[in-house]
C-alpha cells in the first residue's frame, strides 16, 4: 500500500523517512502540507528558517534547497518533492539568479531518490495570452520574468526526473498576501475603503484559489499518467478585479467597494524612476485585455473542481480576520 492510500497517523521525526516533501512555506507550500497532513501523511517542509505548519505529521527543517548535498539527504525515502519556493524579489535579475540553480538541485535529489517532483507554476510562459489559455496552448513567451518561465518549463521537460507543472491564475485564499488580490485588495475592502487597481476594473480575469491549487498539485504526484505533463489548477470562471472585491466586501458583510484603476500608461511612466514599478509594469497585459485561463481539460482528467467562490471568499476573509485579532 503506497503512502497516499494509508492514513496511519505518526510524526514525522528528524530520523524517520517522509514520503513527502515540501519546499517553501508560503501560501502554496503551506497549503501542499497542510492538505497532505490533514490527510495522515507525513511531510517535511523545508524553508531557510523552518517554518511551516504546525502540525504533528509536519517536520520543520530549516533547510537551503541550493545545497546539493544537504538536500539529498532530506529528499531520501520521498515519494513526491512539491517544489514550492519563490525567489527572494519579484524582479526578473532575482529570478534569473536564484530560481533555475534551485530547480536544478531539487530535480538532481528527487530523481535520486526516485520522487517525482510537482511544480505551481504561473501563466507567465503562455506566448497567446489575448485567448483563453488552455493545456494545449503555446508556451513561448520571451524576455524578462515571462522568458525565465518558459526557460524552467523547458528545463523540467529536459530533466530526466518525473515532473509534474501545475499552472494556476493569480492567486487568493489564506496566506496570500503579495497578489492583486491579496493584501493590496483586502486590506481596502475590509476597512470599507475604495479601492486601486492596475488597469481596468473590470476586465475578465481568472484568479485561482490557492487550496485548489494545491489540492491539483497533489492528486498529480498520485498518478504516473498525470506526470511529465503540464496542467491547470481548478480555477473558477474569469472575474474582474471589480468582482472580486465585491465578493469579499459581501463575505465580510462589509459595503460593497469603490473601485478605481490606475491605467497602464502611468505605470509605465513611473516605472522610468522606480524599478519595482517596472517589474509589475512588465504585466500589465494581463490587465489590459481579458486574461483567461481554461481548466476544463485538467478538471476532467484531476477529477477535481473549483471551491465556489462565495465559499473561498469567506475562508479567505475568515484568514484575514484571524490576522487581525
Amino acid at each position: 500500500m503506497s503512502a497516499f492510500e494509508s492514513s496511519r497517523p505518526g510524526t514525522a521525526g528528524p530520523g524517520e523517512l517522509a514520503p513527502y516533501v515540501v519546499t517553501g512555506a508560503g501560501p502554496v507550500g503551506w497549503a501542499v502540507a497542510e492538505q497532505l497532513a490533514g490527510n495522515g501523511h507525513r511531510v517535511r517542509v523545508l524553508t531557510r528558517s523552518g517554518s511551516g505548519p504546525d502540525h504533528p505529521l509536519v517536520e520543520r527543517r530549516a533547510a537551503d534547497v541550493s545545497d546539493p548535498a544537504l538536500l539529498r539527504g532530506f529528499v531520501d525515502g520521498a515519494e513526491a518533492v512539491f517544489h514550492c519556493i519563490h525567489a527572494s524579489k519579484y524582479s526578473a535579475a532575482a529570478w534569473e539568479r536564484e530560481l533555475p540553480g534551485a530547480e536544478q538541485c531539487v530535480l538532481a535529489a528527487a530523481g535520486a531518490a526516485g520522487a517525482v517532483v510537482v511544480f505551481p507554476e504561473s501563466l507567465y510562459s503562455y506566448s497567446e495570452p489575448g485567448r483563453p489559455m488552455r493545456e494545449a496552448g503555446p508556451r513561448e513567451a520571451q524576455g524578462g520574468k515571462r522568458g525565465i518561465r518558459t526557460a524552467l518549463l523547458e528545463a523540467r521537460a529536459a530533466s530526466a526526473t518525473d515532473t509534474v507543472s501545475v499552472v494556476a491564475s493569480d492567486f487568493f485564499g489564506p496566506r496570500v498576501r503579495g497578489a492583486h488580490a491579496g493584501e493590496r485588495m483586502l486590506r481596502p475592502v475590509l476597512a470599507g475603503k475604495s479601492l486601486v487597481v492596475i488597469g481596468s476594473a473590470d476586465l475578465p480575469h481568472s484568479f485561482t484559489y490557492v487550496p485548489d491549487l494545491a489540492a491539483a498539485m497533489i492528486r498529480a504526484a498520485r498518478d504516473r499518467a498525470l506526470w511529465n505533463r503540464v496542467w491547470h489548477a481548478p480555477t473558477g470562471p474569469a472575474l474582474s478585479q471589480r468582482h472580486m472585491a465585491e465578493a469579499f466586501a459581501a463575505a465580510a458583510g462589509a459595503r460593497k467597494p469603490r473601485v478605481s484603476a490606475v491605467p497602464g500608461w502611468a505605470l509605465r511612466a513611473m516605472g522610468v524612476f522606480s524599478p519595482g514599478t517596472r517589474e509589475l509594469a512588465e504585466t500589465l497585459y494581463q490587465f489590459e485585455q481579458p486574461f483567461v485561463m481554461d481548466s476544463g481539460a485538467s478538471m476532467a482528467a484531476l477529477g477535481l473542481q473549483p471551491t465556489p467562490l462565495k465559499e473561498a471568499a469567506a475562508a479567505t476573509v475568515a484568514w484575514w480576520g484571524d490576522q487581525a485579532q
